[in-house]
């Protein structure tokens, strides 16, 4: 299984199939959560009960 690790301090993430921890910035990665409800909300796990309003694009007056 695939495992995803993110730098704390430069932000880079890596895909690890082995399960050990890179090291990135003389540190340990931690390993990313892959909980669906701590992601961004997407048109397959839509939540109906929170407002999501539209990005401002500049385009109003």
């Amino acid at each position: 299984m695939e495992e995803i690790y993110e730098c704390k301090n430069c932000g880079k993430t890596v895909k690890v199939k082995d399960g050990k921890a890179p090291d990135c910035c003389g540190k340990s990665m931690k390993k990313m959560s892959l909980d669906i409800c701590i992601q961004p909300a997407h048109a397959e796990h839509a939540r109906p009960m929170e407002d999501e309003d539209a990005c401002d694009d500049g385009r109003a007056g």
